[in-house]
C-alpha cells in the first residue's frame, strides 16, 4: 500500500526547530504513515545540520529516541529553499521524493570562475566579459536543454574510489568524475545585470527583480570581487543536477569563465516554496 504521510505545511526552519508546537500530536503513533516537513534552509547550514536539529526537536517532542528522520535532496550549505524532511515511516518513500524534478533560481556571475564553481571557494581565474550581452546569454541557454551527460564539480559528495570528491580536492589531488545523466527540462533568463552596475563591481548585494521579491529569503551572499556581468536563471531539471555545473558550462559556451554566486530550490516535484513557506 502507497504512504500517504501527513504533511506539516507552513514550516520554515525556525518553526520546525521549535517542532511546530500546536500543529502535531505528542504522540508520534497518531502518524503511522509518517509526516512530511517542507522546509526553507537557511545559507551556511547543511542539509545534514538541518535534519539534525529537526530530530532533536522531534525526539523531545514524541518524547522517544527511535525516530528516523531524512531528506529528499541534498542541497549545499551555500544554498537555500526547500528541503522535504522525513519523519518515521516517510523516510521509506525519501527516495522517490529525490527522483522528481527540482526547480532552482540561480544568479550567475561571469567574468571569474572559483574551483567550486560557487562563493565557497576564491576565485582562481580571470576572463574577459566584454563581449557577453543579455542576448548572448539568451542564445546560448536552449544548448543546456534536453538530456545531456554533466560533469560534476571537484568539490562535491560524489564518490570515488571510496572517498567524496572534495575530500581530494581540498588535498589538492585530481581525479577523474563519471559523468551524471541528467536532464534539463526548462532554462529561462530572468534578469541580466551588466558589469558595473548594480553598485558597482565591489556591490555586497545585488536588486533581485519582482520575479524573485516575492520569494522569501532569496539570498544573494558577499562578493569581493564580481568582475563581469551578472544573470538570473530559474531552471528545471532532473535528480542529480549541479546548478554549479551548468554555471561553469554557460561561462564556456559564452566564451568565458563563469560561477555561482547564489542558489535557492523554490520547488520538488509537487512541493513549492511559495505554496509550503510562505
Amino acid at each position: 500500500m502507497e504512504l500517504n504521510p501527513y504533511i506539516l505545511t507552513g514550516c520554515p526552519v525556525e518553526t520546525a526547530l521549535e517542532y511546530c508546537e500546536g500543529r502535531l500530536s505528542h504522540n508520534i503513533e497518531d502518524y503511522p504513515q509518517g509526516i512530511l516537513i517542507p522546509v526553507d534552509k537557511p545559507m551556511r547550514w547543511t542539509s545534514a545540520d538541518l535534519v539534525r536539529k529537526i530530530k532533536f526537536q522531534l525526539q523531545k517532542h514524541f518524547h522517544t529516541h527511535k525516530l528516523k528522520v531524512g531528506h529528499a535532496g541534498t542541497l549545499d550549505p551555500m544554498a537555500t529553499g526547500l528541503l522535504i524532511v522525513c519523519v518515521g515511516r516517510a523516510t521509506k518513500i525519501a527516495e522517490a521524493l529525490q527522483a522528481h524534478e527540482k526547480e532552482y533560481l540561480a544568479r550567475i556571475a561571469f567574468g571569474a570562475t572559483t574551483a567550486s564553481y560557487d562563493l565557497e571557494q576564491p576565485v582562481d581565474q580571470f576572463f574577459p566579459y566584454e563581449h557577453i550581452t543579455r542576448e548572448a546569454v539568451e542564445a546560448a541557454l536552449p544548448q543546456f536543454l534536453g538530456e545531456q551527460e554533466q560533469v560534476p564539480p571537484m568539490y562535491s559528495a560524489k564518490m570515488v574510489n571510496g572517498y567524496r570528491a572534495y575530500e581530494f580536492a581540498r588535498a589538492g589531488e585530481e581525479v577523474e568524475l563519471r559523468t551524471a545523466h541528467i536532464v534539463i527540462s526548462a532554462i529561462e533568463l530572468l534578469e541580466y545585470r551588466e558589469a558595473g552596475t548594480a553598485d558597482g563591481p565591489q556591490a555586497e548585494a545585488v536588486q533581485v527583480s519582482e520575479v524573485v521579491r516575492n520569494v522569501k529569503n532569496f539570498h544573494t551572499a558577499t562578493r569581493s570581487e564580481v568582475p563581469g556581468p551578472e544573470a538570473l536563471l530559474r531552471i528545471r531539471c532532473s535528480k542529480g543536477t549541479y546548478i554549479r555545473s551548468l554555471a561553469r558550462d554557460l561561462g564556456v559556451a559564452l566564451n568565458s569563465g563563469a560561477y555561482l554566486t547564489a542558489l535557492r530550490r523554490v520547488a520538488s516535484g509537487d512541493f513549492r516554496l511559495e505554496d509550503e513557506l510562505l
